[in-house]
C-alpha cells in the first residue's frame, strides 16, 4: 500500500517552504480550509483537476501525524 504521506512534499523553492500536494503549488493548508468550510472533496478535484483524491487524503493524513504531536505551552 503506498503510503499517504509520501505524497505531501516540502521543498524551499515551492510555495516558501509550506508543505504541497507532490511538490505542485497547492498547499496543504488550502485544502484543509476548502475541507474546512464544507467544500466536498468531488468540488475541490474538479477545481484542482491535477490533483487526486488521495492527494486529499494525504492532507488529512499530514494534518493528524501534526496535531498528534505532543505541544509545550509556556506562560508569560
Amino acid at each position: 500500500m503506498e503510503n499517504l504521506l509520501d505524497r505531501i512534499t516540502i521543498n524551499n523553492s515551492v510555495c516558501n517552504g509550506k508543505p504541497t500536494i507532490r511538490n505542485k503549488r497547492i498547499t496543504v493548508n488550502s485544502i484543509l480550509e476548502f475541507l474546512s468550510v464544507g467544500e466536498s472533496i468531488e468540488s475541490i478535484l474538479e477545481n484542482y483537476p491535477t490533483i487526486e483524491k488521495k492527494d486529499i487524503e494525504a492532507c488529512l493524513a499530514f494534518a493528524a501525524k501534526i496535531v498528534d504531536r505532543n505541544f509545550i505551552i509556556e506562560h508569560a
